[in-house]
């Protein structure tokens, strides 16, 4: 949000793009990316049988590779992709590759203010991470749940740490798995280790873990909590105070646990996917009072409404409001913010925006292969081919939606005051 600062927030519609057709010879063109600004456009271009590119505002970048995948645009506007030439694989980022190259990279991640930028990595049979080109001193020989810590100074993943042949029942019950952080595997060696997450300062990392069978548990630093449980998911840390919160089940019902403490009693078909506040002040989750019926919970109490589907939870910064995103029976998506859904049902709503005081509510939907942005459950007026998600400025009185209609790049600045309920 504070880089968003920045953008241009003077409300009004302009042609980014009038064509976004490749300004040399080839034979196609993938998928079109939008910067978070709405400034630029990117898509991969196969230029000939040999050889792609990067097309971005309607030119190609100077370098030409094998293979492009995955172009992204970081938070600071800065578009990343992943790129083979000569069997190899490399990152590039604004047309500039890292040094070495490596057997196979996926899964680009950013730091929040977009400066640093990870993927995962193979090389030559084993795998790890590498952070602005510096690849992990020790690789394994599996890895998976690869993370970034918010600030990009850190990087962890879930490994298996102790060779394992085929068949080896009783090594995997003894435990292969931990978390790798920086390279550098836990002590604690467990069944199963998952979904590595760091706190906001980078100076924790908590995961999943499996004891056994039939027993779970949280690590944190390598260091177990107290009780274990029937189940876990996977934990958040609080961004103000460093607390982690973690949905456990206990006595068969779920609830949450915050630092080893039950906070909400365990009286759920499920919990899942919590999520704190910008300032700490709130805990939303994903519950199911009944079996099969979901609906959000903030701090235990859950609404009224329930779904089959609900998922995508957001928070306002000050957590006085939430938002989520929902399916119903004859599977049409809307969104519910504080317990209400909208009067209008879509073929698929996207991953709902919420402005910082909690006003406001937006999403992407479609309805028959179109796209709009919606705000408190109003239609904007324009209908694009495809669209990106909208973005709330920092007050939080203006949207920017970026679309693509009649083959035009369009950028558009909304002020929302109207849509207030």
């Amino acid at each position: 949000m504070r880089l968003a600062s920045s953008w241009d927030w003077e409300p009004g519609q302009r042609v980014v793009l009038e064509s976004t057709k490749c300004s040399e010879e080839h034979e196609w063109q993938e998928e079109f990316y939008a910067s978070p600004d709405g400034e630029r456009l990117a898509c991969v271009v196969r230029l000939s049988d040999f050889e792609s590119g990067v097309w971005v505002n309607g030119e190609v970048w100077e370098s030409r590779f094998d293979r492009v995948w995955y172009p992204r645009f970081g938070p600071d506007n800065r578009l990343t992709v992943l790129a083979q030439a000569e069997m190899d694989w490399t990152v590039a980022t604004e047309d500039a590759a890292w040094e070495d190259s490596y057997t196979y990279v996926w899964g680009t991640r950013f730091s929040e203010d977009g400066a640093h930028v990870a993927v995962s990595v193979q090389q030559d049979g084993a795998y790890g991470m590498i952070v602005d080109g510096k690849i992990w001193d020790t690789l394994y020989e599996n890895a998976n749940n690869f993370t970034l810590s918010p600030d990009g100074s850190r990087s962890a993943a879930a490994v298996q740490a102790i060779p394992m042949g085929q068949a080896e029942v009783a090594k995997f019950k003894a435990g292969v798995f931990t978390v790798a952080v920086d390279g550098q595997a836990w002590d604690k060696i467990v069944m199963n280790a998952w979904t590595p997450v760091f706190s906001k300062d980078a100076r924790k990392v908590a995961a999943q873990i499996r004891l056994t069978h039939f027993d779970y548990a949280i690590a944190v630093d390598g260091g177990l909590w107290p009780d274990t449980y029937q189940m876990v998911w996977e934990p958040v840390f609080n961004p103000a105070n460093g607390q982690l919160a973690a949905p456990v089940k206990a006595g068969g019902a779920w609830g949450v646990a915050i630092d080893g403490l039950m906070a909400w009693k365990p009286r759920f078909f499920q919990c899942w996917q919590p999520v704190f506040s910008r300032n700490g002040q709130r805990l939303a989750a994903i519950v199911a009072p009944e079996y099969g019926e979901f609906t959000v919970a903030i701090d235990g109490q859950p609404w009224s409404w329930t779904y089959p589907v609900i998922d995508q939870v957001v928070l306002s910064d000050d957590g006085s409001c939430a938002a989520a995103r929902a399916k119903d029976n004859d599977e049409k998506w809307t969104i519910i913010k504080d317990g209400k859904p909208w009067e209008r049902t879509y073929d698929m709503v996207f991953s709902p925006a919420i402005s910082p005081d909690g006003a406001f509510a937006a999403a992407k939907v479609e309805k028959k292969g179109q796209h709009r942005i919606a705000v408190n459950g109003h239609e904007l007026e324009t209908v694009f081919d495809q669209a990106w998600d909208p973005v709330f400025n920092p007050e939080g009185d203006k949207i920017l939606v970026r679309g693509l209609s009649q083959g035009k790049f369009l950028r558009a600045v909304v002020p929302v005051e109207q849509y207030r309920y």
